[in-house]
């Protein structure tokens, strides 16, 4: 697996990516600084440029400090467990989402995502 950190205001939280073709194309996007909007105050959002590849499934349940692929092109960051009948591929997963809900707030949120070192 590899690391990566997500630097939202100032605080730094870290990401284990799971080994897939979406991960690997995302990774040759970093260092990535992106707006991200709130959807369901559940989810924070970025639609890319580009298209990475998927690898769609039902994933049923999501978790908290899940990073998930919604479609080719949407990088979805979880701050709420609820269960979901949607299709994502799987990114990967904050190691510690302790504080995120109030680290990302209401609204937009600048992330700045990095190979962590």
């Amino acid at each position: 697996m590899t690391n990566i950190s997500l630097t939202i205001k100032d605080k730094t939280y870290h990401a284990s990516l799971l080994d897939n073709a979406a991960t690997q194309r995302l990774l040759t996007l970093l260092p990535l600084t992106i707006s991200m909007s709130d959807f369901h105050h559940n989810e924070k959002y970025h639609t890319l440029d580009t298209s990475l590849p998927t690898q769609h499934e039902a994933v049923e349940t999501i978790q908290s400090g899940d990073l998930m692929l919604y479609g080719s092109d949407t990088i979805v960051l979880f701050y709420e467990s609820f269960s979901t009948p949607y299709t994502y591929t799987r990114l990967g997963h904050l190691i510690d989402d302790h504080g995120l809900r109030e680290t990302l707030g209401h609204g937009d949120v600048t992330v700045t995502i990095a190979q962590a070192e």
